[in-house]
């Protein structure tokens, strides 16, 4: 017997493998109050070697070798059996093919064995879903900054319209691009913070780069590594590059802020863990007299409580599963392409 199913609770396990992490989580969402609750989750990080990316192959190794010890602590913490879940959800992308394939693999089998209903969730939309449950803002302006996006959007008619992108790499490409370049082991943002904060503040001039709400990195991580090849402080080669780039997101986020007339801003994505962008941003939307959020650090990288929230909040707006067989990944899914159906 199933003996926690009942009609007051549904409870969603995500499994999160879009790069370096494999995380899962379970929620467990009150019908009657119609709230959820993040009641386990955990997570394992493919730590690259220093000076190297994220590889596909490997960190897809990793996540197959992490995964049953992951799987098996969030039913453990969540006092739940297999057969107990009612629903299995998973990132379907953006991300990288490999790894999606194992977390994709994982929840077709689950979904087999135990006779459990599937949902494909798209990781970037989870971002903001969770952000928003966890800070409790009702109708924001989103800064979403990860290792994977850079990407201002605000909702309307069923979807998340996109005001402004990068051009070319991301910011946190950027970060992890430099820190590697620095011989440090990906991820890299939170070293880079630390280095900035060391740093004497001495400010080297970089390429400040927006087109109207776009902006562009590129050029900042040419810069920078040029100075680095020529013996400046790498110290202060960091803080010029976080005061650079998180400049001009704050001078997009400012300008989307006036034009839109929000009265919110979330933050959310990796990034959205680094401080300086943070008091950055609470000044400008001070301006526009607005308030800002920031995704709790815990939940502001990748994680499985962001997969399962969303795919709770689809089903229960459309009743939304998929046959096992028709499972899939799509490594570029855009997100401003999804239908948002409880919004």
């Amino acid at each position: 017997m199933k003996s926690k199913r009942t009609n007051d609770y549904i409870f969603c396990l995500g499994i999160e493998s879009t790069a370096h992490t494999f995380g899962c989580s379970v929620i467990q969402f009150d019908l009657i109050k119609k709230k959820g609750k993040i009641i386990s989750e955990s997570r394992s990080v493919y730590k690259a070697p220093d000076g190297a990316g994220i590889h596909p192959r490997e960190a897809s190794r990793h996540h197959l070798e992490n995964s049953p010890t992951i799987l098996r602590q969030v039913l453990m913490q969540s006092n739940l059996k297999p057969n107990e879940i009612d629903l299995i959800s998973y990132s379907a992308g953006p991300g990288l093919g490999p790894c999606l394939r194992v977390g994709a693999v994982i929840a077709r089998a689950l979904s087999s064995f135990y006779d459990i209903p599937i949902i494909p969730t798209n990781h970037a939309l989870g971002h903001i879903e969770l952000g928003m449950m966890l800070t409790k803002c009702q109708d924001p302006l989103v800064l979403l900054v990860s290792g994977g996006h850079t990407m201002i959007l605000a909702f309307l008619n069923k979807k998340w319209r996109v005001f402004g992108e990068t051009l070319d790499i991301t910011i946190g490409q950027l970060l992890d691009q430099f820190g590697r370049y620095m011989g440090l082991a990906s991820p890299c943002g939170t070293t880079i913070e630390k280095y900035a904060s060391q740093s004497s503040k001495k400010y080297s001039q970089l390429p400040y780069i927006v087109k109207g709400n776009d902006v562009s990195f590129s050029g900042i991580l040419t810069a920078t590594k040029k100075l680095l090849d020529n013996g400046y402080d790498k110290f202060n080669i960091c803080y010029s590059l976080q005061e650079t780039a998180f400049a001009m997101l704050t001078e997009v986020i400012e300008r989307a802020l006036s034009f839109t007339e929000k009265k919110e801003v979330l933050i959310v994505g990796g990034v959205s863990a680094n401080n300086r962008l943070s008091n950055m941003l609470k000044i400008a939307t001070k301006r526009q007299k607005a308030k800002l959020y920031t995704c709790p650090i815990h939940y502001s990288g990748d994680n499985g409580a962001q997969i399962a929230w969303t795919a709770i909040c689809d089903n229960i707006s459309s009743g939304k599963t998929i046959k096992v067989q028709n499972a899939f990944i799509k490594q570029s899914w855009r997100l401003d392409s999804v239908e948002v159906n409880w919004r």
